[in-house]
């Protein structure tokens, strides 16, 4: 037993109200798609316009997901193998900055970067070539992907072979291995067992890519589902073809979900004595890891820099009288702000019923939905933000303007897209702090909101508030919901930014972009300021 009977109570409402609340708010949308499919003309609509859609979605997501997935197995072996550099622990720091930031600015660093008139065209200009690259379009899709994923992929893969026993290293450098060999022998086989994994995420995130594929599409030749069905319903107003459209991005999403779960088996690990990793093949890759590492450095931080330099170069003193933009701050603030409180209201009993089923306190209910709890964190997986916006759009539509509507729609939304993320943090820490603290508790007498003072909250504030933060950093920077919902009243920082974009207010633009990322990394780096080396201070690389 590890909850008193008013708790287990307390527990099983609440567990109710989350699964039920959840339930309807995505079953109501997906129920209105239906019902909207279900009403057409009997017109053809999968015709091949779709059908270029689904091509380029998987096409993009592919290599996308290839060339973050080729470039981060260099980054993760430069960086395993060089450990005691100045500068190394902010240069893994620095990669989970593009976490944090919203794709919006990130599209705008991005196009800072490859435009036209960007750095990199500049200096092809320099060396006599004519044709500039171009940033919109497939290669500009990739290259912010790229950007996004990369450093994820390389902080997994580092993270795998971090836990390499450090027996290996000793060994492999008492036989005097190549760098071939010890690639082959001992680092790949780490690196099989968690790439499919790897990859299969980031696909995920390519293959649902919105704001990105928004802003650097470039045309109808390179658009994604989500996109697609945005198009449908802002400008064509064709809802049956963005029904289809949203039943198809389901299914796809349904598919990946079902992937990734083939490969999420952990990977194995060997006996270690628990020493400080020491990689004495390092010392004859310093030149070629110091350039991979010199490379993916500038590839990450460049379009940051580019994201500074132009933001503060725009003129903060019209900004700062603007009431347009006074409005979408206040907006966006207040927006995330209910849906971090609310996304951690959700995540509080889907983290905490299936424990109770688990010590057996609860009854028949109590077992069900511990087994149906923990699916409602994935649910908003399967059916995107996008899909389930379309729904309620389509809804509400039928009771006069949706701008009405659209901030109380949006915070659900925002809640929910910060789900999975806020229960994997709360999860392994309210299973760990239960373990330890559960029966003394109860034996105590300590139970309901002085248990939770006294006891939970001093050793799971640190959880609660990362959880709480990246959840606002998520609502701040999202763009999908409210561009199904954009109307004149209602205005959030990076609809504003787009809009901007859009009107080529590019001084404007870079501005409220560096407002926006500022707050969402001010939101989110205090989370992983903790980062320590492992290694001894002395230890040779």
């Amino acid at each position: 037993m590890i909850f008193a009977r008013a708790e287990r109570r307390t527990l099983d409402i609440a567990g109710g109200l989350a699964l039920g609340g959840v339930l309807v708010f995505v079953g109501a949308a997906t129920a209105v798609l239906l019902g909207h499919a279900g009403g057409g003309s009997g017109a053809p609509l999968l015709d091949a316009y779709i059908g270029r859609v689904a091509q380029f979605t998987l096409m993009q997501a592919a290599l996308s997901t290839l060339l973050s997935i080729v470039l981060a197995i260099p980054v993760a072996r430069a960086l395993a193998r060089q450990r005691t550099f100045p500068g190394r622990v902010w240069i893994i720091r620095l990669s989970v900055v593009p976490l944090g930031l919203p794709a919006l600015v990130a599209a705008l660093g991005v196009v800072e970067i490859w435009g036209r008139q960007g750095v990199v065209n500049d200096l092809l200009r320099l060396a006599g070539l004519q044709n500039p690259v171009s940033v919109y379009g497939l290669a500009g899709i990739l290259i912010a992907h790229v950007f996004f994923n990369l450093p994820l992929a390389a902080r997994f893969l580092l993270a795998a072979l971090d836990r390499i026993p450090p027996e290996y290293w000793l060994s492999s450098a008492n036989l005097g291995m190549s760098g071939g060999a010890v690639f082959r022998l001992i680092e790949w086989p780490v690196i099989r067992r968690v790439l499919p994994g790897i990859a299969g995420l980031v696909f995920m995130l390519c293959a649902t890519s919105f704001t990105i594929v928004l802003t650097l599409g470039g045309g109808p030749a390179a658009t994604t589902i989500e996109v697609a069905i945005y198009q449908a319903l802002r400008f064509d107003f064709d809802p049956q073809r963005a029904v289809l459209l949203a039943f198809l991005q389901i299914a796809v999403t349904a598919a990946l979900l079902w992937l990734i779960s083939l490969f999420g088996r952990p990977p194995e690990e060997g006996m270690t004595a628990g020493r400080a990793i020491r990689r004495f093949d390092g010392r004859r890759r310093r030149v070629p890891d110091g350039l991979v590492i010199l490379l993916f450095t500038l590839f990450t931080a460049a379009p940051l820099a580019a994201t500074l330099v132009s933001g503060l170069a725009a003129d903060f003193g019209r900004l700062a009288v603007d009431a347009q933009l006074h409005r979408a701050l206040a907006t966006s603030l207040a927006i995330s702000l209910a849906s971090a409180a609310i996304s951690l209201a959700i995540a509080l009993p889907v983290v905490l019923v299936p424990r109770l089923a688990e010590s057996g306190d609860g009854g028949a209910a109590t077992r069900l939905m511990g087994r149906a709890l923990p699916a409602v964190g994935s649910l908003i997986l399967l059916v995107p933000p996008v899909v389930v916006a379309t729904g309620w759009f389509l809804m509400l539509r039928t009771f006069g303007e949706t701008g009405r509507f659209a901030p109380f729609v949006v915070t659900v939304l925002n809640a929910l897209m910060a789900l999975p993320f806020v229960i994997r943090v709360l999860e392994p820490a309210y299973r760990t702090h239960l373990s330890r603290t559960a029966r003394l508790a109860l034996s105590l007498g300590v139970t309901g909101w002085r248990r939770f003072l006294r006891i939970d909250w001093p050793a799971l504030k640190k959880p609660f508030l990362t959880a709480f933060a990246f959840a606002m950093a998520l609502s701040l920077g999202d763009l999908g919901a409210v561009a199904i919902f954009g109307a004149e009243g209602f205005v959030t920082l990076p609809w504003l930014l787009y809009s901007r974009m859009a009107s080529y207010r590019t001084a404007d633009a870079a501005g409220i972009a560096l407002i926006l990322g500022v707050l969402c990394l001010l939101l989110t780096l205090p989370s992983t300021a903790a980062e320590r080396q492992t290694e001894r201070p002395g230890s040779d690389a």
